[in-house]
Parts: structure tokens; C-alpha cells; sequence
């Protein structure tokens, strides 16, 4: 039986969505304009820099492989925990947590990175990568019922839709409506903040800023925690 857990609301989705986009802002200035969470994203500046003939081509195009093998590795787990009855969701968010861990202390220990395209630079890249990939499948498999929390232009598109909707009256369920427009919302905004969280954080105060999305993870990983046990309880 597919277990997916159901007590997490909005907040949860907001509080991923901070993550998400500290992790997105904070990696694309450490490490020359990677984007760890929307990795599409690395595809037009793989074409910018060979056109520029600039540096960090190797690990924009490691970049995908290594989102979707995160994915996949995700999904392999999910598979695995649910065969024992287990709820996916805590250990989901724990790999997240280590993954976004050593990102943070690889970074601090190989710092400064050097070349965009070195070893250092990409295996600390690679890390968030990884992260954001455990990140993108936990919205599909566990959180499904929540706005995603690491793409945020569909969320955007749809937001308009609905207050555009609501505004010239236009909605044939303006309840339906209103309830969707105020789920993407706060991810939406929550997103924003934690871009520029991660932009300032990473500053100032170099991969040290981690700190803040690790202790974001760790909570959610406590509360999900408890539901999960709730649930596995005869």
C-alpha cells in the first residue's frame, strides 16, 4: 500500500520552499551560477557560457544526471520503505538533510573553491544538486497534495489565473479558487525569502548560512516523525 502522509499542511510546503530557494540562490553565487533546484535552468547557461566561451560548462552538464539519479534513488527508497510498511516521508527528508549537510561542510572545508569546473567546485555542487533532486521527488511522492516548492513558475502562472479570476469574477468555484490561490501563495513567497536569505547568507557568513535550511529540515524531519509512528502503531 502507497503511504503518503497527509497531516502536512501549507506551512510544510512553505518551509520546503524557503529551502528550496536558499539552496538555489546560495549555490548559484558559491559556485558560478549553478542552479541546484531548477536544473533546466542550467541548459540555457550552458549555451550563454559556450557562446561566452567562460568556465563551469562540466558541472551545469553533470548537473541533470545527477538530479535525476537523485530522483530516481528516491523513488527506489520510497518503494523499499513502503514494501516494509513504512512511511517514505521522514527518511525522505533525512537524506535531504545529509545531502544539504555536506554541501555545507564540503563547501566550508574545500573553500575557496577555485575553478568553477574543478573537482572541488563540482563535488560541492553536485551536493545541493542531489538535494534539491531528493527535494523535487519528495513533493511528488510524499507531498503531493501541497504546491511544488522548488519550481515556482507554474505555481506563479496559476497563482495570476486565480486572482485574476477572483478579481473580474470570472471563477465558476471562487471557494475552489480562493483555496488554491492561497496554497501556492505562501510557497511562492516562501521561496522568495529564502532566495534572498541565501543570496545575503552566503555573503556574508560563506556555506557557514547552511545552517539555517539544516535546522528547517531537521524540524520537519521531527514532525514527520511522529505522524509516521502514529500511523505504524497497530
Amino acid at each position: 500500500m502507497r503511504l503518503q502522509n497527509t497531516g502536512c499542511g501549507t506551512a510544510t510546503g512553505a518551509a520546503l520552499a524557503f529551502v528550496a530557494g536558499f539552496a538555489d540562490a546560495a549555490a548559484f553565487i558559491a559556485l558560478t551560477g549553478l542552479f541546484t533546484a531548477h536544473v533546466t535552468g542550467n541548459f540555457v547557461l550552458i549555451g550563454a557560457e559556450l557562446v561566452a566561451r567562460s568556465t563551469g560548462v562540466l558541472a551545469k552538464l553533470l548537473a541533470l544526471p545527477v538530479f535525476v539519479g537523485a530522483v530516481a534513488g528516491a523513488r527506489v527508497l520510497a518503494l523499499l520503505l513502503e514494501r516494509q510498511g513504512r512511511a517514505p516521508l521522514p527518511w525522505l527528508l533525512a537524506v535531504e538533510l545529509g545531502l544539504l549537510a555536506g554541501f555545507g561542510l564540503c563547501g566550508t572545508l574545500a573553500a575557496p573553491l577555485g575553478a568553477a569546473d574543478g573537482a572541488p567546485a563540482i563535488a560541492v555542487g553536485m551536493l545541493a544538486v542531489a538535494a534539491m533532486g531528493l527535494q523535487n521527488a519528495i513533493g511528488r511522492l510524499s507531498l503531493g497534495h501541497l504546491a511544488p516548492t522548488t519550481v515556482m513558475t507554474v505555481s506563479v502562472s496559476q497563482a495570476v489565473i486565480d486572482a485574476t479570476d477572483l478579481v473580474l469574477r470570472r471563477a465558476e468555484d471562487r471557494d475552489q479558487t480562493r483555496r488554491r490561490f492561497l496554497r501556492v501563495l505562501p510557497a511562492i513567497a516562501a521561496f522568495a525569502a529564502g532566495a534572498l536569505c541565501g543570496a545575503f547568507g552566503i555573503a556574508h557568513l560563506a556555506f557557514g548560512c547552511v545552517v539555517l535550511p539544516l535546522g528547517i529540515l531537521m524540524a520537519l524531519v521531527i514532525l514527520a516523525v511522529a505522524p509516521a509512528e502514529a500511523n505504524a502503531a497497530p
